[in-house]
C-alpha cells in the first residue's frame, strides 16, 4: 500500500511525497475502502475530465543529485582499524575519505 501525499497547485495538484503506507495508515485506508458510497455522496466529488488528467503531473521527490557523487564499494580491513576510525566519533568514514585522497 502506499499513501501520496499532495497539495492543490492553482486548478492542478502537486505531489510532494510517495512512499510504503505504515500499519496505522493501512488501516484508515482499509477503513475507507469497505465504506460503500451512497448515490447522495456522488454529488461532492467532481468528475475527473480528460483536461484534468493532462494538467497532472508527479515530480519524483528526494535528494538532488550531487555533482560529486559517491560510489559503493566494498573494501576488508582490519577490525582493529576500523575500530579506531569509529573511536573518532560521528563523520569518521567522511574523515577516512578525506586521508585516502591525500595519498594520491
Amino acid at each position: 500500500m502506499v499513501v501520496l501525499g499532495y497539495t492543490p497547485r492553482g486548478a492542478d495538484r502537486h505531489v510532494f511525497s510517495m512512499r510504503k503506507a505504515n500499519e496505522r495508515e493501512q488501516a484508515r485506508i482499509a477503513r475507507v475502502d469497505a465504506h460503500a458510497v451512497k448515490p447522495e455522496e456522488y454529488e461532492e466529488l467532481p468528475e475527473l475530465t480528460d483536461d484534468m488528467l493532462a494538467r497532472a503531473t508527479v515530480n519524483k521527490g528526494g535528494r538532488p543529485l550531487s555533482p560529486n557523487p559517491r560510489k559503493l564499494i566494498s573494501l576488508r580491513l582490519p577490525v582493529d582499524v576500523i575500530e579506531r576510525w569509529k573511536a573518532t566519533g560521528p563523520g569518521w568514514q567522511t574523515r577516512m575519505a578525506e586521508r585516502l585522497k591525500q595519498v594520491r
